[in-house]
């Protein structure tokens, strides 16, 4: 290890300060360009030690468990929390420019539609029983040490007021010292946690537990491992005006007011399509929104998720139909000949894009295509082959929901 002093030439794409010395880039977390810092270099990894010009860009955390001086070390839930407003916008609007650039993509990219803190209706906790505690926090950034936390400006008030409760399920699920996850999620019902990496559980332990969770309030759901411990009642999340019941740990938008951003989108370039193509659907985020414009036939390679969007739309009232299809697109995308029927297609892939999907859409004249992607540089590559099949960028939205972080999400609109 080493220490010297350096400044800090721009940020990388996870948000850490670069400057380029001896052997190499070094990544510096908690810095921001032009700052001249002291730093302990390992490697290519600085640790900061002191700021002796700070950036004008610079403000104070708005959280006690962030940065290098955090409470009981650094939470690593954040990452930009030390950026004003501004410059952290900005950052994340690049994020997409740059990645669309890299595939020679110019569309104009709109401002990044701003992410403010206690939004985050989805949180994944990272817990673990000491010979003292429960530990209930975030893991320090590429370290197994979790932060206990007693605050989180990023989370809803409902998720931090109920921290207690998640504290005490989380002990009277815990049969050894090993660490597992709680994924939180806020609902119409109450909290639904979904639990995974305990080992099964003994008769009397899961009495415990159920004992425990029923003494509780605002607490709808436990799962443990993917089956429902206890269900006090039905969590609901709504989806346009459609309540649905998600399965337990399902993938479900972290804020409810990026998904309505993202849902505006889809629905604004879609318009008055007759017949929908939803790929990717999930539990229905936007085929249930979709259905009150036109036929939807929604796709999805998960069982459960697809049973809950079925589920519904059969239930719901004042929807064109909506039919579904089990069906693992990165294996089997919609052919170019299936696809002719349709108007629309809305796709929301994973990280990992829609690449073979992008090649029988770019073959097809399907008239308005919208890509909802949480990776700017799979979806650049993605657009890239859609526009090569002739189609035209209209229009590209940047999407903030993981705040303080330099995820990004983004919605893009095309016609053919």
């Amino acid at each position: 290890m080493s220490t010297q002093t350096v400044t800090i030439e721009k940020l990388g794409a996870q948000g850490d300060g670069i400057v380029h010395a001896d052997g190499g880039p070094i990544y510096v977390p908690f810095t921001l360009p032009g700052e001249t810092v002291a730093i302990a270099r390992i490697k290519t990894h600085g640790t900061l030690m002191s700021i002796s010009d700070p950036s004008a860009d610079r403000q104070d955390p708005p959280c006690r468990h962030f940065g290098p001086d955090g409470v009981n070390g650094t939470c690593g839930g954040c990452s930009l929390q030390h950026m004003n407003d501004a410059a952290y916008r900005s950052f994340k609007r690049q994020l997409v420019v740059d990645a669309l650039k890299s595939k020679g993509l110019t569309p104009d990219v709109a401002d990044l539609v701003a992410a403010h803190p206690g939004e985050r209706r989805r949180v994944v906790f990272a817990a673990r029983r000491t010979e003292k505690d429960m530990l209930i926090g975030f893991n320090q950034a590429e370290s197994h040490h979790i932060v206990a936390i007693e605050e989180c400006p990023i989370s809803s008030a409902g998720i931090i007021a109920r921290l207690p409760a998640i504290t005490a399920i989380g002990a009277a699920l815990a049969n050894s010292a090993e660490a597992f996850r709680i994924a939180v999620l806020e609902t119409l019902s109450g909290l639904d946690l979904a639990v995974d990496g305990i080992k099964k559980l003994s008769d009397q332990q899961r009495r415990k537990a159920i004992e425990t969770v029923l003494s509780l309030r605002g607490i709808a759901r436990v799962s443990l491992n993917g089956e429902i411990l206890v269900e006090p009642s039905k969590p609901l999340v709504d989806f346009g005006g459609v309540n649905v019941v998600p399965p337990p740990g399902s993938f479900t938008q972290a804020t409810k007011p990026a998904e309505d951003a993202m849902a505006q989108v889809v629905l604004a370039h879609v318009g008055k399509a007759k017949r929908i193509a939803d790929l990717f659907a999930g539990a229905g985020t936007f085929s249930l929104r979709l259905a009150r414009v036109g036929r939807v036939h929604a796709v999805e390679s998960e069982d459960k998720p697809l049973a809950a969007l079925d589920h519904a739309a059969r239930n719901a009232q004042g929807l064109k139909p909506v039919s579904v299809e089990k069906r693992d697109l990165f294996r089997r995308p919609l052919m170019t000949s299936e696809l002719k029927v349709y108007d629309a297609v809305v796709f929301d892939p994973p990280r990992a894009g829609a690449e073979f999907q992008c090649k029988e859409l770019a073959r097809s004249n399907v008239k308005k295509v919208v890509a909802v992607s949480c990776n700017p540089l799979t979806l650049a590559r993605d657009l890239a082959l859609l526009v090569e099949g002739g189609y035209r960028i209209t229009g590209v939205t940047p999407i903030d929901q993981f705040l303080w972080t330099p995820h990004v999400e983004v919605v893009a609109t095309l016609e053919k």
